[in-house]
Parts: structure tokens; C-alpha cells; sequence
């Protein structure tokens, strides 16, 4: 049973972590907009507000929101493993490797069966480097990535170390399949999609995703964005 939340008392200055389900189309800077706006109405014109570790718009699921002092755990927070379901779609991709974009190119499937898929988890399954997304926030000599890519210019991308500790397939209902992933900081799970794609000989991409773990922050503790908002707006002014 999900716990009550319970923000009487609180002040948020001495630092607070809200572990927030992020809705779906909602980038987590807005998440964090929102918060930091709907403090500033009960008196906290100055308060620090920001988020451990990005969601993009069209992911949902755990989002740690530190406000005041906890701002300073925001990098400790973000180090820790994440764990997410994700869906991929075989035999197509797509630009952003997720619904962002529309399908660019078509593979054939007929080829990949249960055992291929699980042969794939497994060769990427590890410590290695990956390659993010174009259409991602990543910084190049300090314009966002996917400002560029937008922009029509190429886009050269840099490879990070990352680390898949475990890739577990849910689902085998083709083109579809479902997998739990736990990965380190710094993981896309879009690249992943893209990477599984290739493994098999076709393509795939992200047809959605939900981040069910960061750290120790499980969904069972996670509170809708909206509820949380009416709670902070129940609050007496300060």
C-alpha cells in the first residue's frame, strides 16, 4: 500500500527530495518549473528546486526532485543505478530512436526469433561505451544536440561509458517486446533500443518507457505530479 504524503510542517529549505511519478509528454524541467512556481506562491522566493537524473517528454515514472539543501544531493542521486520496463518496437527505426519522430526505414523480422532476441540482451548486457541519441540534450562545444539536429546540421556524437547490469526480456510478442533493464548513470535506453535492432539484423526503436527505480526510490513511493502540487497548494502561505 502506497504511503501518505504529508507536507505540514515541512520547510523546505532545509532540503526535501520528492519522488514524483513524471506524467507522460512533460519534460522534467517542467516538473521542476512547476514546483519551483507553485513554492514561490507559498513564500519561497528564493528556493533552490532542481531534478536528479533527465526523463525524456514521452518516458514516465520515477523523477527525484530535490528542493533546497537536498539540491546538493542532486549529483550523489543521480550516480545511483536505474532500473526501467521499456517497449521496443522491431523492424523499423526512427531518428530519435523513439516516437519523437516518424519511422524512417523498415527491416525485415521474419528472421529474429525468442532465442535471437535473448542472445542480443545478452551481447549487450556489460560495461561498454554507447552512443547517445542525436536528439538529445547532450552538449556540443555548448549547443544542445538536438538543436543542431533540428537545425538540419550533422551531428557527431561522443561515446560514454555506460553499464547494463542486467537486461530481462518480459514480453516476446513480435515485432513488440518488453524488457526490464538496470543500467548505470548515463544510460539511454533509446540508444539501447537502436542497439538491439542492429544486434538483430533489422531495426527497432523506443516505443515507450517507464523508469521504475532510481536508487533506492521505487515507484511505491512515488506520488503523481498533480497530487503532489495540490498538497504544496494546501499549505498556508507563509
Amino acid at each position: 500500500m502506497k504511503e501518505q504524503i504529508d507536507l505540514r510542517g515541512l520547510n523546505f529549505e532545509e532540503g526535501y527530495i520528492a519522488v514524483l511519478d513524471k506524467p507522460l509528454r512533460w519534460t522534467s524541467t517542467d516538473v521542476v518549473r512547476k514546483i519551483k512556481f507553485t513554492l514561490r506562491r507559498l513564500g519561497y522566493r528564493k528556493i533552490k528546486v532542481g531534478h536528479a537524473g533527465t526523463l525524456d517528454p514521452l518516458a514516465t515514472g520515477i523523477l527525484l526532485v530535490c528542493i533546497g539543501r537536498a539540491t546538493k544531493l542532486v549529483d550523489a542521486l543521480q550516480a545511483e543505478e536505474k532500473e526501467y520496463v521499456a517497449d521496443v518496437m522491431l523492424g523499423a527505426t526512427t531518428p530519435s530512436h523513439d516516437l519523437e519522430h516518424p519511422v524512417d526505414r523498415t527491416f525485415p523480422t521474419e528472421h529474429i526469433t525468442r532465442e535471437k532476441v535473448l542472445k542480443a540482451l545478452s551481447s549487450l548486457t556489460g560495461e561498454r561505451l554507447q552512443e547517445p541519441p542525436v536528439y538529445s540534450a547532450k552538449k556540443i562545444d555548448g549547443t544542445r544536440a538536438y538543436e543542431l539536429a533540428r537545425a538540419g546540421e550533422a551531428v557527431e556524437m561522443r561515446k560514454a561509458l555506460v553499464n547494463i547490469y542486467e537486461m530481462e526480456l518480459l514480453e516476446y510478442d513480435l515485432p513488440r517486446i518488453r524488457i526490464r533493464v538496470r543500467c548505470s548513470k548515463g544510460t539511454y535506453i533509446r540508444s539501447l533500443a537502436h542497439e538491439i535492432g542492429l544486434a538483430l539484423e533489422s531495426g527497432a526503436h523506443l516505443t515507450s518507457l517507464r523508469r521504475t527505480r532510481s536508487g533506492g526510490f521505487t515507484l511505491e513511493r512515488a506520488f503523481e505530479l498533480e497530487e503532489f502540487l495540490k498538497k504544496l497548494q494546501e499549505l498556508e502561505t507563509k
